[in-house]
């Protein structure tokens, strides 16, 4: 930059943006913690379902469950508001902070920082709405309808223009090591939520994901485990960057460090999706591929922690007093600890056992109330004096806070572990000589977990009471001060210098990481001389750097802080060090045709009221409990593989035709891959009436609004044309009454079967629908080797 013609101005932040979104973020996080707490109560008493109205009610609201109310619908309204509303509330309260003080400038647009705001928050207004009335995607922590997922994709648009805008107006030269997190949050958030959410709409409400089966399920814990990566991590770590040394009032442990630490993360982390789909029917190279990426994880997350943590040297002894200090060491080492694990798990001999239980809720609970949790617990406890200008309310009461939070994290994470480790060894257990399940009714795991569970429900109300002693600390902080706005005064420059303004394409590291890039993804999408001519030009330009930076006499320093004066050049090289991993894994799997992923069994596609059915066992969130997915591994195959059509665990063409597809993450009730023909028709009805009839000691929910509300067969032709484009095989001159017509047969077949049981209801209920998608699961046609 020019250092001529220079002037002193004064800047003042906007600091009451911050102030709402932390407001914001501490109402949602109570709003979330609550949900949780109630959700786990419901996995060890039914009647928390909605039965308990009639009970706090005198009996005024009688029902035996409500339907907004079952865990299914309440489940993805607990992890969208602890992570898009508490979370990220917080963490656009952090970046706004710490932006304009790295920057030394205010944010670039007012309006934009304003639309920011509320138009997140209508999000979430809008997502706590539809998400109990039933209206979702089906897929794990992207849930919500089309419309809302194009409104999150403007609102964070907006949040990237202000910030690159603000970026590009900046007092300081150089990126700080907070702003590279920044930036690698935003553009790869971007990328894992348009791409997981492409969707054909059949409905205002309803749309089909364009991947469907193993395609959809890659797609799916791509996005899925990367936005654990860059919303709940990245953010957070640049969070760190900027916080802890100011809490500390110390520098950063290590600057080589946060280098290493950042681009190993951003390369490493986008690669490890697949660990969550381990002795799954995903092919073996992408399990492979997940698994050793996951464990290179190691190194770059225990890197970050330690900065984070030797950042305190020297300040140790303020851990006696200041709970700043206390959140900021225990958020940094909880860190440490969920990424530890997070690898471990990914071993697959351990994911055997961990994989659809308790254990990986726990995992995932111990980064969040942990690291998250704590983390913005105390940077708001830092915050709160300075955005108003006062001393924080009572030191005593965050004290308090910190440690019933300890308490309820290690009560809750300590029962997971013991709950999921019990029932996976229960699962795997076997007798006589392996030939036989010890326990071959699910529903021993579930009663003998139901303990622990109970534990986990006392750790998560402690630590909502410790968050609402956080709620009461900052307001009463708010009200004894004055909401002010920080200023700066700063050296601006009058004149541009536009004849720098391409050198970041010029200089020489941009240069040679593009011209190695290119090569290096010439030779892994390529084959023949072409894959040849990718890995000599890749030898060639890596030794030609080499030689350049020895000759020039540089250092990396001097290489990496020229890159750090261009932030369009910086982001640019970080969506390339994010974008490789997704594609090389994805890109296969998405062009491969799908009559060639089928592994000798093809499914049957659904019928019109089939479909309906799918849909309706996808709106009641059935998939948080049930997979539909039998695993390679012995117990399971022994398990299930043996009921309904067939035998053996789930190929791949067995879900070709499942938009989305439903292979699940936590079995709270057994698999489901081969129900139909496995139940009988009334077996279903008087189950899904009473669970407990007929499965004594479940905890599932009882389903009585499905007795009630009509089939919407209005909705099929919609939904089977929006099938016909994803390549399902449904006749192409299929019309509205024909539709309605194999509707009504099929239902009427239905029934009469159930009639014949004593089991009576009207053929257009939704329970009519529901039975005929179980029966039909499980259902292929065998094809040999060969594609359809």
């Amino acid at each position: 930059m020019n250092t001529n013609n220079t002037k002193t101005t004064t800047v003042v932040y906007d600091d009451d943006s911050v102030r709402k979104f932390m407001i914001a973020s501490i109402f949602w996080g109570l709003v979330g913690m609550g949900a949780g707490v109630l959700i786990a109560t419901q996995l060890n008493y039914w009647q928390m379902n909605g039965k308990f109205l009639e009970w706090i009610t005198f009996g005024w609201l009688k029902s035996e469950g409500v339907e907004f109310l079952t865990f299914g619908r309440l489940r993805p309204l607990h992890t969208n508001a602890a992570i898009f509303a508490f979370v990220g509330n917080m963490m656009f309260a952090g970046i706004y902070y710490s932006t304009q003080r790295l920057c030394r400038v205010r944010m670039a647009s007012d309006l934009l920082t304003k639309i920011n705001l509320w138009g997140w928050q209508f999000i979430i207004v809008c997502a706590a709405i539809t998400l109990p009335a039933g209206y979702t995607r089906g897929k794990e922590y992207a849930e919500l309808i089309w419309p809302i997922n194009i409104l999150v994709a403007v609102i964070w648009l907006v949040f990237a223009a202000n910030f690159f805008w603000t970026l590009a107006k900046r007092n300081e030269k150089s990126l700080y090591v907070g702003l590279w997190f920044y930036i690698a949050t935003i553009v790869t958030i971007t990328m894992l939520y348009v791409v997981n959410h492409l969707s054909i709409p059949t409905s205002f409400t309803h749309s089909y994901p364009i991947f469907g089966g193993v395609q959809d399920a890659l797609v799916q814990w791509w996005y899925g485990h990367n936005a654990v990566a860059f919303f709940l991590t990245t953010p957070m770590l640049g969070i760190m960057y900027y916080f802890v040394p100011k809490a500390a009032n110390r520098p950063v442990y290590s600057y080589r460090l946060s280098i290493i630490h950042f681009w190993s993360l951003v390369f490493i982390y986008i690669w490890a999706g697949p660990h969550h789909l381990l002795n799954t029917a995903l092919p073996e190279w992408l399990q492979s591929l997940g698994m050793i990426f996951s464990l290179m994880l190691w190194a770059p997350s225990w890197a970050g922690m330690l900065n984070g943590l030797l950042t305190l040297r020297g300040a140790w002894d303020k851990l006696l007093t200041d709970p700043i200090i206390k959140f900021f060491a225990a958020a940094v080492t909880f860190y440490g600890m969920a990424t530890f694990e997070g690898p471990l798990l990914s071993i697959k001999a351990v994911n055997a056992l961990s994989h659809y239980t308790d254990w990986t809720v726990g995992h995932v609970h111990a980064g969040t109330l942990g690291w998250n949790g704590f983390l913005a617990a105390g940077m708001f406890y830092w915050l709160a004096p300075r955005l108003w200008n006062t001393k924080l309310y009572s030191t005593t009461l965050a004290n308090a806070h910190f440690w019933l939070g300890m308490v309820g994290i290690l009560l809750y994470v300590a029962s997971m572990w013991v709950s999921g480790i019990t029932q996976g060894l229960m699962l795997n257990a076997t007798t006589e000589g392996g030939t036989v399940l010890q326990y071959p009714n699910f529903l021993d795991t579930l009663q003998a977990i139901r303990p622990v569970m109970l534990f986990r429900a006392i750790g998560g109300g402690l630590y909502l009471i410790g968050f609402f002693m956080l709620a009461y600390n900052i307001w009463k902080t708010a009200r004894s001060g004055q909401a002010v706005n920080g200023t700066v005064e700063v050296a601006t420059q009058t004149e541009s210098d536009t004849d720098k303004r391409f050198s970041t394409f010029l200089s020489a590291p941009v240069i040679y990481s593009g011209l190695i890039i290119f090569s290096v993804c010439l030779s892994i999408f390529s084959n023949g001389a072409l894959f040849i001519f990718g890995m000599f030009l890749t030898i060639v330009f890596i030794i030609v750097a080499i030689a350049h930076f020895e000759v020039s006499k540089a250092s990396w320093n001097d290489w990496f802080e020229e890159l750090l004066s261009h932030s369009f050049g910086f982001s640019v090289l970080t969506i390339i060090a994010a974008a490789i991993g997704g594609a090389i894994q994805i890109i296969p799997t998405v062009t491969v045709q799908r009559a060639d992923n089928i592994e000798g069994r093809i499914q049957v596609p659904y019928t019109p009221l089939e479909l309906a059915g799918r849909d309706i066992y996808v709106s009641e969130g059935c998939y948080n409990c049930h997979s539909q997915m039998i695993r390679t591994l012995v117990p399971d195959v022994m398990r299930y593989g043996n009921s309904g059509q067939g035998g053996g665990y789930s190929h791949l063409g067995e879900s070709i035709y499942n938009f989305p597809y439903q292979w699940g993450s936590k079995r709270t009730g057994p698999d489901l891959a081969r129900e139909g023909s496995h139940r009988s028709d009334d077996w279903h009805y008087w189950h899904m009436l009473n669970p407990r009839d007929i499965s004594p000691g479940s905890n599932m929910p009882n389903y009585p609004w499905l007795f009630e509300k009509p089939i919407k067969v209005s909705q099929l032709p919609n939904k089977i044309h929006a099938m016909r484009m994803l390549g399902v095989p449904y006749p192409i001159d299929l019309s509205e009454e024909e539709i309605q017509a194999q509707v009504d047969e099929q239902a009427a077949g239905i029934v009469e079967r159930l009639a014949e049981k004593g089991a009576f209801t009207e053929p257009d209920r939704e329970i009519v629908a529901l039975i005929a998608y179980l029966q039909k699961l499980g259902t292929y046609t065998e094809t040999g080797d060969s594609a359809e």
